[in-house]
């Protein structure tokens, strides 16, 4: 018996599952105190999204429209958390916007500001959970949820 091919079920362990991820993140970030990257910021853009559609989808679970909305979801988050990872293991340039280094400063109180503000690198891994970088799990279980999620769509229709 499988409890994913339920899916009112699938929707309780995505919303909860989502929770445990930005509760995770938040507790890396502030207690822990590692300073993210943007992209590790823009990681949890889908989740946040997740939350509410799960909870939506979890008292409305006979709409095949929300299933979909969490594959094109979690899809997303496999390409933020792909390309992130990529870049961690020198696959993929940094984007600009995630160079730390890259800061044309051209007054002091520019200087100032950007000495205020703690941006790291997205090359570089601050935390890692069993050997493998947070982008990397993300990527991995993002891949799983949408792997699930149209083994649920399929198998409900049928």
């Amino acid at each position: 018996m499988n409890i994913f091919l339920n899916k009112k079920k699938f929707y309780l362990f995505i919303l909860f599952y989502s929770l445990l991820a930005i509760f995770f993140a938040l507790y890396v970030e502030h207690f822990l105190e590692y300073k993210p990257c943007k992209l590790c910021l823009y990681q949890r853009v889908p989740y946040i999204f997740a939350i509410f559609i799960s909870f939506v989808g979890y008292n409305y679970f006979k709409n095949d429209k929300i299933l979909i909305l969490i594959v094109v979801i979690f899809s997303i988050s496999v390409l933020i958390s792909g390309y992130h990872y990529g870049i961690e293991n020198n696959i993929f340039e940094e984007f600009s916007g995630c160079n730390a280094g890259a800061l044309e400063i051209i007054d002091k109180s520019e200087l100032l500001k950007s000495l205020n503000n703690n941006v790291s690198s997205c090359k570089d891994v601050s935390f890692k959970f069993f050997g493998i970088s947070l982008a990397g799990i993300n990527l991995l279980l993002s891949l799983l949820i949408v792997v699930y999620s149209l083994r649920t769509l399929v198998y409900e229709k049928n």
